[in-house]
């Protein structure tokens, strides 16, 4: 199998130009945000598109994410096809994503500029920015389960809340990350943990927030998501699941949104509860 990459930043026109690039070098199968695409169809993976945070869009799109690489991998497998065109917005992560799923080699790069001029390329970023439209390379009928993404703002502040605005009907910002904005990003349990204890501690049936504890699940090297545990006290007089089931739910909401870490488990233990003498 040949392997070919086709590379520029994001929102110079990449996808529009997917499947001439692909056509022009027989490339069979079309690698684009975390999405495999042959004859015109979506065949395997999970669009970056759909992710709720940057940060979890770019993990989504270098496959990095628990099960991923493997889905993708054994697709490829199956279709078997002789050449393959690999989108990134730099050589880096076109070699990391051949790599993440254990293809060749990049035998060809090609690169936007050799092949768009600069109004193209312009205008490719006007339509991105300015109107929320991206092109993916398959036919219309083929987005509408994979395009319903909506661009939220990476690691907003989790302490002060944005005043609301109502969203215009038709408005649509795509998730389409801009991989060469991160380097590398180390956010430390210490960071989780006070997420925790901050939403925990703002429920008006929590007397108390205990230890919180931060456990990652591993795969040799590769970190595939945390579990998070904590101990509580609460105010009695509370149906005590009902609370719990939704507070769990929320801390891993918010800790995926803010840190773009994959939460398998959220375990509260309640220690006691506080009673209030009239």
């Amino acid at each position: 199998m040949d392997v070919i990459a086709l590379v520029g930043p994001s929102g110079t026109g990449k996808s529009h130009r997917a499947l001439i690039v692909a056509h022009q070098y027989d490339a069979e199968a079309i690698i684009d945000d975390g999405i495999l695409i042959k004859d015109g169809k979506i065949l395997a993976g999970h669009s970056a598109k759909h992710e709720k945070s940057k940060i979890m869009a770019v993990r989504r799109a270098i496959f990095v994410l628990p099960g991923h690489a493997a889905e993708m991998r054994e697709a490829i497998e199956e279709i078997n096809p002789r050449r393959i065109l690999i989108l990134g917005t730099s050589e880096n992560m076109a070699h990391k994503i051949a790599k993440k799923l254990g293809l060749p080699p990049i035998a060809k790069i090609i690169r936007i500029e050799d092949i768009a001029t600069k109004d193209e390329m312009a205008k490719a970023a006007f339509y991105r920015l300015k109107e929320g439209k991206h092109i993916i390379p398959v036919p219309t009928i083929e987005l509408k389960p994979h395009f319903s993404g909506y661009l939220i703002d990476p690691i907003q502040s989790f302490f002060k809340k944005a005043p609301k605005r109502r969203r215009r009907l038709g408005e649509k910002s795509i998730v389409r990350p801009v991989f060469s904005y991160y380097g590398k990003l180390s956010i430390d349990d210490s960071a989780v943990s006070e997420i925790v204890k901050r939403l925990i501690g703002e429920k008006e049936f929590v007397n108390s927030v205990g230890r919180v504890k931060v456990s990652h699940r591993m795969n040799g090297e590769e970190d595939q998501g945390i579990d998070v545990s904590c101990e509580v006290v609460l105010h009695y007089g509370k149906h005590i699941p009902t609370l719990i089931h939704e507070t769990q739910q929320k801390i891993k909401e918010a800790i995926e949104y803010m840190t773009g870490m994959v939460v398998h488990q959220v375990n509260i233990v309640v220690r006691t509860l506080f009673v209030v003498n009239a």
